[in-house]
């Protein structure tokens, strides 16, 4: 059976004494990127440190005192040739550190935005992929292919929603303002289901979501569900009291002087 061929392990990279000890070379360099701040002050602080990056390759970092740049450090990359004494500066940069503010991931504005956030005069952008339509039945031109098309829902019109968005907004709604778990629902002693004023919706909404056309509420013109509730429901009632109006008080101790011609 043939030896094993012994595995020859790469040696890691040793700390070079010039590199090390070109702290002032690569201050410097960080002074040369970093500039001065508002007021001639250096943006550039203390040495924390220089960490091996390679064949003789080092790094040099020192805080940066920028003011809003906490947790950010200057890291300034120095190398030599072999047997060379000179020092090269390779690249000087800003880097974030872990306790580094930075701000949030940008995101196109389409995606950024959020119900609510849309104003009168706002157009959202056409999203081609949205997963809550799916394609509608489109008018052919013929006469009498478009009448039919006219009385069924959602014929005529490119996309119409799909599965995932009806389910999508019956949630929204459910746990909204307008469902069984709003203030107004649950002081009320009735449904929005057995109310006068109730219009169901049609389609598969019909057996959870309807619209309210009661003036009074305030709910009026807008998707309830069947077990919302308000205290304009038309079939709930209260004790009507009457209102207790006092005696009035005659004073007949007082004498009125009227003057006769």
């Amino acid at each position: 059976m043939p030896a094993a061929t012994p595995v020859r392990r790469r040696r890691a990279p040793a700390s070079d004494a010039v590199l090390a000890g070109a702290v002032e070379v690569a201050r410097a360099a960080a002074l040369e990127v970093a500039g001065r701040g508002p007021r001639g002050e250096e943006l550039v602080g203390e040495h924390l440190g220089a960490r091996v990056e390679g064949e003789r390759l080092m790094s040099h970092d020192f805080a940066c005192t920028a003011p809003g740049y906490h947790g950010w450090t200057w890291t300034v990359t120095v190398a030599r040739a072999p047997r060379a004494k000179a020092v090269t500066v390779c690249e000087a940069e800003l880097i974030a550190g872990d306790e580094a503010v930075l701000a949030p991931e940008w995101l196109p504005w389409a995606e950024r935005i959020r119900p609510g956030d849309v104003g009168p005069a706002d157009v959202l952008p056409r999203v081609e992929d949205d997963e809550r339509l799916v394609p509608g039945l489109v008018a052919t031109g013929e006469e009498d292919e478009d009448q039919v098309a006219e009385l069924v829902p959602g014929v005529g019109r490119v996309r119409v929603l799909s599965r995932d968005g009806r389910l999508d907004a019956a949630e929204r709604w459910y746990t909204g303002e307008h469902g069984p778990q709003a203030e107004s629902a649950r002081a009320s002693a009735a449904g929005c289901g057995s109310c006068g004023f109730y219009l169901p919706l049609p389609g598969a909404m019909r057996q959870v979501f309807g619209v309210c056309a009661n003036a009074w509420s305030p709910s009026d013109g807008t998707v309830v569900s069947v077990d919302h509730g308000c205290g304009a429901h038309s079939e709930t009632d209260v004790e009507v009291r009457r209102e207790l109006v006092p005696a009035p008080v005659v004073d007949d101790q007082v004498l009125d002087v009227v003057p006769v011609a």
